[in-house]
């Protein structure tokens, strides 16, 4: 089994850290408090740290700082709308986020390859799983799929009928407490439904999961 270094630990606690912090930040500009102009940049921020992400796959620098250039100059642009829809910005960034994720568990139940939580295994489980394992893993994949497909449909309801305040608290606070349980909600049944020598470790489900957007990400830049 694959450990977990100290220095995979530590980049974790960092991006845990991080990630809390945005959240709260994005809470008290959702729910109108705050710096309009802060809030603007904190919810701008992810957009333009995946723009860059993806650019920067495509491996040619041109082609990167055109990009954050053009996203850069759209916000100035459009920076004063922003500023007094703040709490949209976040809402679309949110259901967004989520659709998106749905739509990618969601997509490899079609077709003839694999379904995602079935790549990520495989790789985990070095390339090799029993027809129990295949069955498992694209039910997590159907949960996982519904699962952002009820977070994007509970946020887009409370934003449209509930106070702002509400909304935050949901989208911004506990949407990130919702995939931990959901996680730990996983590892408990998969220690239930599979033999012990059948269920991937943490440390092995993690080494899956990055070498599957590794390779994605390859599959990407080579086309």
């Amino acid at each position: 089994m694959t450990g977990i270094t100290p220095a995979t630990l530590l980049r974790g606690i960092a991006a845990a850290g991080l990630v809390i912090a945005w959240g709260w930040l994005a809470h008290a500009a959702s729910s109108g408090e705050g710096d309009s102009n802060l809030a603007v940049a904190v919810a701008s921020a992810p957009l333009l740290a995946i723009v860059v992400i993806l650019l920067w796959r495509v491996g040619r620098k041109w082609w990167l700082i055109a990009g954050a250039l053009a996203v850069v100059g759209t916000l100035a642009w459009h920076w004063q709308a922003l500023r007094h829809n703040v709490a949209l910005l976040y809402c679309l960034q949110h259901v967004g986020t989520n659709l998106a994720l749905g739509l990618l568990f969601g997509r490899s139940l079609f077709g003839p390859g694999e379904s995602l939580v079935t790549r990520f295994a495989r790789l985990a489980h070095h390339g090799v799983l029993s027809h129990a394992q295949l069955r498992y893993t694209r039910q997590v994949t159907i949960a996982w799929t519904a699962f952002f497909g009820a977070t994007a449909a509970v946020s887009t309801t409370l934003f449209l009928f509930a106070p702002p305040a509400v909304w935050s608290i949901f989208a911004n606070l506990l949407t990130i407490p919702l995939l931990g349980l959901m996680f730990a909600a996983e590892y408990l049944v998969r220690q239930r439904v599979l033999p012990p020598a059948e269920c991937a470790g943490i440390a092995d489900s993690v080494r899956g999961y990055r070498e599957t957007m590794r390779q994605r990400g390859s599959r990407a830049s080579n086309r």
